[in-house]
């Protein structure tokens, strides 16, 4: 059977996963600057499979507004800008049979506004993840002290310890799409 402690570390850890989740996701997200995270996860077809462009070839950003792929074998770089052109990024790749360039173009206002929504919509799914495991939380907290394992005011202290955690890990998640919000602003 759990105890508090257990239930407590259980949580702190899946608000954890939660901010990480969340802040991937916004790494996803195009700015108007060049930044390998953009390409790294795109799956390409090839070899029988399908295996994430990272490790296929090397990206790097040479330029701030251009990112550039070498792949270690040269019979991907068709497959690889395939699969950058049915990817949703809305970007054209430049493939000269050795290496792969796309230019990442500056963002329009509506753009800019449009991601920004984005970003508030994953923050918003993040901190809903965040809630459910408060939920949860209390819950096995509840479960303990009708099970007289605990008692009601160590009850009250935990779950006063648990909405810590949710206020810290809430807060994590906003200075996060604060700054990818101001990322984006940036012309």
């Amino acid at each position: 059977m759990a105890t508090a402690k257990d239930v407590l570390h259980d949580t702190e850890h899946k608000m954890k996963k939660t901010v990480e989740a969340t802040e991937r996701e916004f790494s996803i997200i195009r700015t108007g600057r060049a930044h390998t995270s953009l390409v790294e996860g795109i799956q390409v077809d090839c070899y029988d499979t399908s295996m994430p462009l990272k490790s296929l070839a090397n990206i790097s950003t040479p330029e701030p507004r251009l990112i550039m792929i070498q792949p270690w074998d040269q019979s991907v770089v068709g497959a690889i800008e395939k699969a950058i052109l049915k990817s949703e990024l809305g970007i054209n790749p430049v493939n000269d049979g050795k290496h792969i360039r796309i230019a990442v173009p500056q963002l329009t206002k509506e753009r800019r506004d449009e991601l920004t929504k984005v970003l508030k919509n994953i923050s918003e799914d993040g901190k809903v993840s965040l809630r459910t495991a408060r939920r949860v939380a209390n819950t096995e907290i509840e479960k303990l002290e009708k099970d007289k394992l605990i008692t009601e005011d160590a009850k009250f202290a935990h779950k006063e310890d648990i909405q810590k955690l949710i206020d810290k890990h809430s807060k994590e998640i906003d200075k996060h799409l604060e700054a990818k919000e101001k990322e984006i602003q940036e012309v």
